[in-house]
């Protein structure tokens, strides 16, 4: 209910008067049933446009500290962050990864729609990197379509450091699903999940035609923030 008022009568229709949002492919997206949308990741603000351009609710895996901040700016993360959808995680590895994978795929038994971003992060330069494989994992473990989606422009709006978005306009593109049904019970071979990683970003560079790194996004970080 929280989340149905916040999309449809309190945030949504504000953000939509004011970014004039597109969206192309929305019936790509399956009417019923549960199902991965893999997208790209630019900017904070995906996680907010992606789901309002959506008909169905979308629930997101986000980082655990946006849901424990103290004072008045701590609450209004954590409202904001549930009216959006999104479920706390642990990306510290280890046990948190699989309890992350958990809830991901407890999403996606109730047959509703996960989003992830493949490549773990925002991309610092705008180019896609390599995907992980722990979306390949819920995909075979839950045998759910992997949605592929192309934000566009959000970087402009939003880029990584600043604090408010810019004005201006926002896409979603969304792709054909992808079935991977023939890797049914390879979810424990890494060879396999790694090459659905590959194929759901190959997916992503075609419909986005992002320029694409085969190296982690979280490394290309790594290596900028020692400069």
């Amino acid at each position: 209910m929280f989340y149905w008022l916040m999309k449809y009568i309190v945030i949504g229709p504000v953000l939509k008067a004011i970014f004039r949002p597109w969206v192309v492919g929305r019936a790509n997206v399956p009417a019923q049933g549960g199902a991965i949308l893999a997208s790209n990741h630019l900017s904070f603000i995906d996680s907010v446009f992606l789901p309002l351009m959506i008909d169905r609710p979308v629930a997101f895996l986000a980082k655990s500290d946006y849901f424990t901040g103290k004072g008045i700016k701590g609450w209004a993360t954590r409202v904001f962050f549930k009216a959006t959808g999104q479920l706390p995680i642990d990306r510290s590895g280890g046990k948190a990864s699989e309890a992350s994978l958990n809830t991901g795929l407890s999403v996606l038994a109730r047959e509703d729609l996960l989003g992830i971003y493949p490549e773990g992060t925002r991309s610092p330069d705008g180019k896609l990197y390599r995907g992980r494989t722990g979306i390949a994992r819920m995909a075979l473990e839950a045998r759910v379509p992997v949605v592929p989606v192309v934000m566009v422009d959000t970087s402009q709006i939003m880029p990584i450091g600043t604090r408010l978005p810019r004005i201006g306009r926002v896409g979603v593109v969304i792709g054909e699903p992808l079935d991977f049904s023939r890797f049914a019970g390879l979810e424990g071979d890494r060879y396999v999940l790694r090459s659905v990683a590959d194929e759901i970003m190959v997916a992503l560079q075609r419909l986005g035609e992002q320029e694409y790194e085969d190296v982690y996004a979280s490394s290309v970080k790594d290596r900028l923030a020692r400069r």
